[in-house]
């Protein structure tokens, strides 16, 4: 067993169906980036669901952050969650519902998601523009 939360999945997709008989969770409109006629751009609606291991027992803070590397500005936290763990032999999976999110410019995004303030994952998030 690890010392530190795995990251097990990180996918980011239209819809979560978790069936209520069984737990099982079916993603919908699974996708890596994103494309526009024009900047800046607004996301109506995604979900980045992700799956973790090795979470110790209790509570947990995750946050995930977004933005361009070598920019002016500092990434835009976008999440921000406190959820439990039952221990770590269990995997956590958390539904993550996105709202309207605005990318002002074109570029290769830098994601980083954080438990408890530790990175676990330091991933990138494609934004282009349809010539």
């Amino acid at each position: 067993m690890s010392t530190s939360p795995q990251v097990l999945a990180w996918i980011t997709c239209d819809s979560v169906y978790v069936d209520p008989a069984t737990g099982k969770h079916t993603l919908l409109g699974i996708f890596s980036n994103l494309r526009a006629n024009e900047f800046p751009v607004t996301h109506p609606r995604m979900i980045w669901f992700l799956s973790f291991s090795d979470l110790t027992l209790g509570n947990h803070q995750l946050k995930i952050s977004i933005g361009l590397p070598m920019s002016d500005e500092d990434p835009r936290v976008i999440i921000d969650r406190t959820f439990e763990s039952p221990g770590p032999h269990h995997r956590i999976n958390l539904i993550n519902d996105i709202h309207r999110l605005k990318f002002d410019d074109p570029g290769n995004y830098s994601i980083l998601i954080e438990i408890d303030d530790q990175v676990v994952l330091a991933s990138t998030f494609p934004i282009t523009k349809i010539n």
